[in-house]
Protein backbone atom coordinates (compact mmCIF):
# COMPACT_ATOMS: atom_id res chain seq x y z
CA UNK A 1 0.00 0.00 0.00
CA UNK A 2 1.48 3.37 -1.18
CA UNK A 3 1.39 6.08 1.33
CA UNK A 4 0.10 9.42 0.59
CA UNK A 5 1.96 12.57 0.50
CA UNK A 6 -0.03 16.15 0.07
CA UNK A 7 0.97 17.78 -2.83
CA UNK A 8 3.68 21.10 -2.65
CA UNK A 9 2.61 24.52 -3.27
CA UNK A 10 5.69 25.67 -4.88
CA UNK A 11 5.13 24.60 -8.51
CA UNK A 12 2.36 25.85 -10.05
CA UNK A 13 1.79 27.87 -13.27
CA UNK A 14 -1.28 30.83 -14.19
CA UNK A 15 -3.12 30.91 -17.40
CA UNK A 16 -4.89 34.10 -18.82
CA UNK A 17 -7.63 32.72 -21.49
CA UNK A 18 -8.42 35.24 -23.38
CA UNK A 19 -5.44 37.55 -23.43
CA UNK A 20 -3.27 37.33 -26.72
CA UNK A 21 -0.09 36.40 -26.17
CA UNK A 22 -0.24 35.36 -22.61
CA UNK A 23 0.25 31.82 -23.62
CA UNK A 24 4.48 32.14 -22.96
CA UNK A 25 5.65 30.46 -20.50
CA UNK A 26 7.14 33.46 -19.02
CA UNK A 27 4.01 35.29 -18.90
CA UNK A 28 2.52 31.91 -17.13
CA UNK A 29 4.78 31.67 -13.91
CA UNK A 30 4.19 33.49 -11.11
CA UNK A 31 6.49 33.84 -7.02
CA UNK A 32 2.98 33.72 -5.26
CA UNK A 33 -1.02 33.48 -5.87
CA UNK A 34 -3.26 34.49 -3.20
CA UNK A 35 -7.02 35.16 -2.08
CA UNK A 36 -8.12 31.81 -3.81
CA UNK A 37 -11.00 31.20 -1.07
CA UNK A 38 -14.68 31.71 -0.79
CA UNK A 39 -16.80 32.60 2.47
CA UNK A 40 -20.25 31.83 2.68
CA UNK A 41 -22.05 35.18 3.96
CA UNK A 42 -25.07 34.18 6.66
CA UNK A 43 -28.44 35.65 7.66
CA UNK A 44 -29.23 35.18 11.47
CA UNK A 45 -32.24 34.53 12.06
CA UNK A 46 -34.12 34.41 15.67
CA UNK A 47 -37.08 32.04 16.80
CA UNK A 48 -39.20 33.21 19.44
CA UNK A 49 -39.03 31.13 22.44
CA UNK A 50 -35.92 29.23 21.46
CA UNK A 51 -33.15 31.07 23.39
CA UNK A 52 -29.98 27.71 22.66
CA UNK A 53 -29.35 28.90 18.94
CA UNK A 54 -29.82 31.33 16.96
CA UNK A 55 -30.17 30.06 13.03
CA UNK A 56 -27.87 30.74 10.41
CA UNK A 57 -29.23 30.26 6.64
CA UNK A 58 -26.54 31.05 3.88
CA UNK A 59 -27.12 34.00 1.62
CA UNK A 60 -24.11 34.12 -1.16
CA UNK A 61 -20.70 33.36 -1.31
CA UNK A 62 -17.93 36.22 -1.59
CA UNK A 63 -14.72 35.60 -3.03
CA UNK A 64 -11.57 38.03 -1.78
CA UNK A 65 -9.60 39.94 -4.97
CA UNK A 66 -6.43 37.45 -6.10
CA UNK A 67 -3.49 38.74 -6.09
CA UNK A 68 -0.95 37.60 -8.27
CA UNK A 69 3.34 38.38 -7.22
CA UNK A 70 5.75 38.34 -10.01
CA UNK A 71 9.85 39.58 -10.45
CA UNK A 72 8.69 42.88 -12.61
CA UNK A 73 8.68 41.81 -16.78
CA UNK A 74 9.56 44.98 -19.01
CA UNK A 75 8.30 43.33 -21.54
CA UNK A 76 4.87 41.41 -21.48
CA UNK A 77 1.11 41.17 -22.58
CA UNK A 78 -0.32 41.76 -19.37
CA UNK A 79 0.96 44.74 -18.48
CA UNK A 80 -1.15 46.26 -22.39
CA UNK A 81 -4.13 44.51 -20.76
CA UNK A 82 -3.90 45.99 -17.63
CA UNK A 83 -3.49 49.24 -19.77
CA UNK A 84 -6.36 48.76 -22.03
CA UNK A 85 -8.65 47.82 -18.88
CA UNK A 86 -7.49 51.53 -17.05
CA UNK A 87 -8.07 53.23 -20.53
CA UNK A 88 -11.63 51.27 -20.92
CA UNK A 89 -12.59 52.08 -17.07
CA UNK A 90 -12.07 56.01 -17.05
CA UNK A 91 -12.33 57.21 -20.87
CA UNK A 92 -15.52 57.28 -23.23
CA UNK A 93 -12.99 55.50 -25.82
CA UNK A 94 -13.62 51.62 -26.64
CA UNK A 95 -10.55 49.66 -26.45
CA UNK A 96 -10.41 46.22 -27.00
CA UNK A 97 -10.33 44.90 -23.31
CA UNK A 98 -12.21 42.00 -22.06
CA UNK A 99 -12.34 40.45 -18.51
CA UNK A 100 -10.67 37.03 -18.73
CA UNK A 101 -10.74 33.43 -17.54
CA UNK A 102 -7.12 32.32 -15.80
CA UNK A 103 -6.38 28.17 -14.88
CA UNK A 104 -4.10 28.21 -11.88
CA UNK A 105 -2.48 24.96 -11.79
CA UNK A 106 -0.89 22.78 -9.06
CA UNK A 107 1.45 20.75 -10.87
CA UNK A 108 3.91 18.30 -9.34
CA UNK A 109 7.72 17.00 -9.77
CA UNK A 110 7.11 15.55 -13.02
CA UNK A 111 4.92 18.56 -14.16
CA UNK A 112 1.56 16.53 -14.23
CA UNK A 113 -1.44 18.30 -13.08
CA UNK A 114 -2.83 17.84 -9.12
CA UNK A 115 -5.35 20.22 -9.22
CA UNK A 116 -6.85 23.26 -11.37
CA UNK A 117 -9.05 26.01 -10.27
CA UNK A 118 -11.29 28.18 -13.14
CA UNK A 119 -11.21 31.95 -12.23
CA UNK A 120 -13.86 32.93 -13.94
CA UNK A 121 -14.27 36.95 -15.77
CA UNK A 122 -11.34 38.44 -13.79
CA UNK A 123 -10.10 41.94 -14.25
CA UNK A 124 -7.64 43.82 -12.66
CA UNK A 125 -8.09 46.71 -9.75
CA UNK A 126 -4.90 47.57 -8.81
CA UNK A 127 -1.11 47.19 -10.22
CA UNK A 128 1.75 47.69 -7.98
CA UNK A 129 5.58 47.29 -7.37
CA UNK A 130 7.74 46.72 -4.73
CA UNK A 131 9.67 49.93 -2.49
CA UNK A 132 13.14 51.00 -5.11
CA UNK A 133 15.26 50.63 -2.04
CA UNK A 134 19.38 51.58 -2.92
CA UNK A 135 20.22 49.96 0.36
CA UNK A 136 18.62 46.28 -0.96
CA UNK A 137 19.93 43.99 -3.65
CA UNK A 138 16.70 42.11 -4.36
CA UNK A 139 14.03 41.41 -7.28
CA UNK A 140 11.69 43.90 -7.97
CA UNK A 141 8.41 42.53 -7.56
CA UNK A 142 4.93 43.60 -9.25
CA UNK A 143 1.50 42.61 -8.25
CA UNK A 144 -1.64 42.56 -9.93
CA UNK A 145 -4.92 42.20 -7.99
CA UNK A 146 -7.72 40.81 -9.31
CA UNK A 147 -11.52 40.97 -8.87
CA UNK A 148 -13.33 38.16 -10.03
CA UNK A 149 -17.02 36.50 -10.27
CA UNK A 150 -16.47 32.89 -8.84
CA UNK A 151 -13.86 30.05 -8.74
CA UNK A 152 -14.48 26.21 -9.53
CA UNK A 153 -12.47 23.29 -9.12
CA UNK A 154 -12.51 21.76 -12.15
CA UNK A 155 -11.21 17.62 -12.67
CA UNK A 156 -7.71 16.98 -13.41
CA UNK A 157 -5.90 15.73 -16.54
CA UNK A 158 -3.70 13.20 -16.15
CA UNK A 159 -0.96 14.22 -18.60
CA UNK A 160 2.10 15.85 -18.24
CA UNK A 161 2.28 20.23 -19.26
CA UNK A 162 5.46 20.81 -21.55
Amino acid sequence: MSAYYPPTGFHFRVEFLGVGGADSDTEQRFQEVSGLSFEVETEELREGGENRFVYKLPKRAKYPNLVLKRGLLTSTVLLQWLQDALRTYFTVVIYDFKPADLLITLLDESDAQVAVWKVVQAYPVKWSTADLRATENTILVETIELAYQYFERQPVQNTVLK
